[in-house]
């Protein structure tokens, strides 16, 4: 037998599809895309139409003015008021609309401290779930497979520190809230974690905006002084605190490992 019918008769070569330059175009298959396709555009179109609807009426000048009214509905329906209320805090940061600190310190106004707290902190770990699965429904696999030996390393520190890690993006305030539900959809980290790290997380920012909220005279106060006009002193030592906790906590973690693996 020949060189060339042995060349002939073998059969095709195969790429290892785990190697670092084979892109898996799996998820550009027409079904997938047109599906992620038409979801991305319910959730831009539900989105802009939501914010051109309601931007007027649930401006904080609109609120304002109908302060007494306001105050007597719930009054009369105060678990229909508490439902509405937090669909919208749901849509709001699931669709990563703004406002979400707004809306945090008008229902601590409205509602007062702890119903409001309850409130805002179910709420927002819900929306922010929302978000996160949107984000890993549309985004993770092209981007998972697209830059597979890029995130290696990445997804690998991720499942060895990623509740730390999480836990220390939302005690920080200067991270946006959106980004980082849509960031970490895009890792391997679960929905479970997610969710108990995030409740944890962002409750004490959310206390914070809260007590400012029921602090707040009344929403002129708001409309005339802005965010800026409750944001005192003793507010902006506790965002730094928020800041820094984690770091200390980290220092505090590393400083008794080893003494720990000493010990075992």
């Amino acid at each position: 037998m020949h060189a060339s019918d042995t060349h002939d008769t073998d059969p095709p070569q195969t790429v290892n599809k785990n190697g670092p330059d084979v892109v898996d175009d799996s998820a550009w298959r027409p079904g997938k895309f047109l599906l992620r396709l038409a979801v991305l555009a319910l959730l831009v179109a539900t989105s802009i139409g939501a914010f051109f609807l309601f931007r007027n009426s649930l401006s904080l000048a609109t609120l304002a003015a109908q302060e007494s009214q306001l105050r007597e509905y719930y009054q009369a329906n105060p678990f229909l008021m508490l439902a509405l209320a937090f669909l919208i805090y749901v849509a709001a940061t699931g669709l990563s609309l703004p406002g979400a600190a707004v809306l945090s310190l008008v229902y601590a106004w409205y509602f007062g401290f702890w119903p409001a707290l309850i409130l805002v902190s179910f709420a927002s770990t819900l929306g922010a779930s929302f978000a996160f699965l949107l984000s890993r429904f549309l985004l993770r696999d092209l981007i998972q497979r697209r830059f597979a030996s890029y995130l290696l390393s990445f997804n690998s520190n991720l499942e060895k520190e990623g509740a730390f890690y999480l836990f220390t993006l939302r005690l920080i305030p200067a991270v946006p809230f959106f980004v980082i539900n849509l960031v970490m959809g895009l890792t391997p980290m679960k929905l479970t974690t997610f969710w108990w790290v995030s409740q944890l997380g962002m409750l004490a920012g959310t206390v914070v905006f809260v007590w400012t909220g029921s602090s707040v005279p009344s929403l002129d106060h708001l409309v005339e002084q802005g965010i800026s006009g409750v944001i005192t002193p003793q507010l902006f030592i506790g965002f730094v605190l928020l800041g820094t906790f984690p770091l200390i906590v980290r220092q505090l973690v590393r400083r008794l490992g080893p003494a720990n693996d000493r010990t075992a």
